[in-house]
């Protein structure tokens, strides 16, 4: 695949095999699995951070593979999935720093435009979102708001 805002072609990542099943070295039951991911969720900690966690020091290689949902599936049964997703919700992160940045920096060009790329892929990804009533349906970006909703 091609990148959107450059003439260059990307790169390939690497995917996981295709037919998730559960290694049978995996000492975790269905249960804990989920009970570990909403309580780290409920920690304040997202979806990727609650996954790489359980990976990390539960044990648990993916928990589509141990539970055969996914964690946001499992993370929304449970009611803990956020108001704004997680990657919206960190370009919008992005885009509060890079503001920040050029009001003491007015000049800086290159970032000027890194800004104005990634307040199109928010508008983009939130489009994406609305559709899928993921987020309300009067949702817009706009800077001022981005400030508060990072905040």
């Amino acid at each position: 695949m091609s990148r959107i805002h450059s003439g260059r072609k990307g790169r390939a990542g690497s995917h996981r095999p295709y037919p998730v099943v559960r290694p049978e070295w995996v000492a975790v039951s269905p249960e804990d699995a989920v009970a570990q991911a909403v309580q780290l969720s409920k920690g304040g900690r997202t979806a990727a951070l609650v996954g790489q966690m359980l990976r990390d020091s539960g044990g648990v290689p993916s928990v589509r593979a141990v539970t055969g949902k996914r964690l946001g599936a499992v993370l929304a049964e449970n009611g803990l999935r956020p108001e704004i997703p997680d990657d919206l919700q960190s370009l919008l992160r992005r885009v509060v720093h890079l503001q920040r940045h050029l009001e003491t920096h007015p000049n800086d060009l290159a970032n000027k435009r890194g800004l104005s790329l990634m307040e199109s892929r928010i508008r983009r990804l939130a489009r994406y979102y609305r559709q899928r009533r993921r987020i309300p349906e009067g949702w817009r970006y706009s800077a001022a708001g981005a400030a508060l909703q990072v905040e």
